[in-house]
């Protein structure tokens, strides 16, 4: 493989047969996740970690044979119930990005848009393989949020998740899949070494190691689809339309950052 082949980082969230009318949109349902890791079982593609792609880029080691990557946003229940039993079954490796402030229990802010992970199933995935990273504590929009703000989402996250499991998090995903210069630093300031966003999009290493894309699979994405997904086809056109929205609410996101900045100059 060249140094830098395009490689899918396939983005789920909830895996659910009846999932909440707020995930549904972006939710699988069992079978569907099931058909898919067998799909990708017999194209003969190789799932890493977030953690090990990126540290192959980083070292400029060799990819295995047809990468391809499973994650997992948020800390939805169906994740342990569901995909759990389906990538053991296939030893497959995945990464849950966890906003710690949605997992039950103790740090729970109570904003979180489904029934979700609990911390001893959080800590039961980790020891099947599963890379735990961060996905800031409370879920917010870190691109509009003010610095210190921004500085108490991120290390929340990553103190929570080093409490609870002993480590670390190095992996990183932005909510909504937002960010800035700003918003990058500050996560690498954070100390995590690697972090994604979606932009549906192969994954190449020139993106550099905070800026990955992601591709999105939801509930419409039929087996077809996600065929030329994992195996980099087509993508373009898939979602030509969703590109063309995030542009139009990219302006708009630049102009209320633009009016934050000068209303605080003012004050």
């Amino acid at each position: 493989m060249t140094a830098d082949t395009g490689v899918p980082i396939l983005m789920y969230h909830a895996i659910d047969t009846d999932p909440s009318d707020a995930t549904r949109g972006l939710s699988v349902t069992p079978r569907a996740f099931t058909a898919q890791m067998e799909l990708i079982g017999e194209l003969g593609l190789t799932p890493l970690t977030t953690a090990d792609l990126a540290g192959r880029w980083r070292d400029g080691r060799p990819l295995p044979p047809r990468p391809v990557l499973v994650t997992f946003d948020d800390g939805y229940a169906g994740v342990y119930r569901h995909a759990l039993p389906v990538l053991v079954k296939h030893g497959f490796p995945a990464t849950l990005f966890v906003s710690t402030g949605w997992i039950r229990g103790p740090y729970d802010t109570g904003g979180a848009l489904d029934t979700m992970l609990d911390w001893d199933q959080v800590r039961e995935l980790a020891g099947t393989g599963v890379e735990i990273g961060g996905h800031s504590h409370s879920h917010p929009q870190l691109d509009q949020l003010g610095d210190d703000a921004l500085r108490r989402e991120l290390t929340r996250c990553r103190d929570l998740v080093a409490d609870e499991l002993g480590a670390l998090p190095v992996s990183f995903a932005y909510p909504y899949g937002y960010s800035d210069r700003r918003v990058r630093r500050q996560v690498r300031a954070t100390g995590f070494a690697q972090a994604l966003a979606v932009g549906n999009e192969l994954a190449r290493r020139r993106q550099g190691p905070y800026a990955l894309r992601r591709v999105t699979v939801r509930r419409g994405t039929g087996i077809e689809e996600f065929g030329r997904l994992v195996e980099g086809r087509a993508i373009g056109r898939t979602f030509a339309t969703d590109r063309a929205l995030t542009k139009g609410y990219a302006l708009v996101r630049r102009a209320r950052q633009v009016r934050r900045k000068a209303i605080r100059t003012r004050v």
